[in-house]
């Protein structure tokens, strides 16, 4: 397994050792003792599907009291994944990372608790898959507009407007939002 490091350290990029032939692939996308040998010691409690087609934006979302530690993926389709760091005080507070993740390319990304999450499908039938430290509570959530501008994630939208849910359309700022 590759670990790939990004601009905010604590937010990393796995890409798995990828085993194909004539008959298709294989890889390991979680192994506890792996994941442990790389300085990564992860305790999943719910692993999450959701499936979307092209133009759908999900996020940011995060857990104020219990936050998530997501290990994020693509099995069809393709996204661009967003962290956004959300922890008061950090030095990279307000800062983001947007990465590509697709079923071609395989590669995962580690959320750490403490960021506000978001992805931005750029296929139809993309499917995401998230293995999460804490379990999902509808009344710890929180949200953050998509295109607060004192973030300004770099959403490649070509021109377009993303589908929204309600929720994701009724987020605050980042200055307006109850943060931990």
């Amino acid at each position: 397994m590759k670990v790939i490091p990004t601009k905010l350290p604590d937010v990393v990029i796995f890409e798995p050792e990828v085993f194909g032939d004539d008959r298709g692939f294989f890889m390991e996308s979680w192994n506890r003792q792996s994941f442990s040998a790389l300085g990564f010691e992860l305790d999943f409690v719910q692993d999450n599907h959701s499936r979307s087609v092209s133009g759908v934006l999900r996020g940011l979302h995060f857990q104020r009291r219990k936050p998530q530690g997501k290990l994020v993926r693509v099995v069809s389709g393709a996204v661009f994944d967003v962290a956004v760091d959300i922890r008061p005080g950090s030095d990279t507070f307000g800062k983001w990372i947007g990465v590509e993740l697709s079923a071609t390319n395989r590669r995962m990304m580690w959320v750490p608790p403490g960021f506000a999450h978001g992805f931005l499908t750029l296929q139809d039938g993309t499917d995401f898959l998230y293995k999460c430290t804490q379990f999902y509570d509808p009344a710890d959530e929180g949200s953050i507009r998509w295109d607060d501008s004192t973030i300004g994630i770099e959403w490649p939208l070509n021109g377009s407007e993303p589908t929204l849910s309600t929720k994701d359309s009724a987020a605050l700022s980042l200055k307006a939002t109850q943060l931990p």
